[in-house]
């Protein structure tokens, strides 16, 4: 098992939930725009970062 792969699917599923979960207080009206602004951002940085290294990393036999 490749660990930069591993660690790149649970950055990926991380930002997932993130996006999901500020849109979700986005569309239930939610006050609190700077903490959503701040977990989108992580979000976004999360899920790039993951998708990143997915991509990026080469299959050993």
């Amino acid at each position: 098992m490749n660990v930069k792969r591993i660690f790149g699917t649970i950055l990926t599923i991380l930002g997932i939930i993130g996006l999901i979960y500020t849109g979700y207080e986005l569309i239930n009206q939610n006050t609190d725009y700077i903490s959503l602004i701040v977990i989108g951002v992580i979000a976004l940085i999360f899920f790039f970062s993951g998708i990143g290294l997915v991509k990026n990393t080469k299959d050993a036999a």
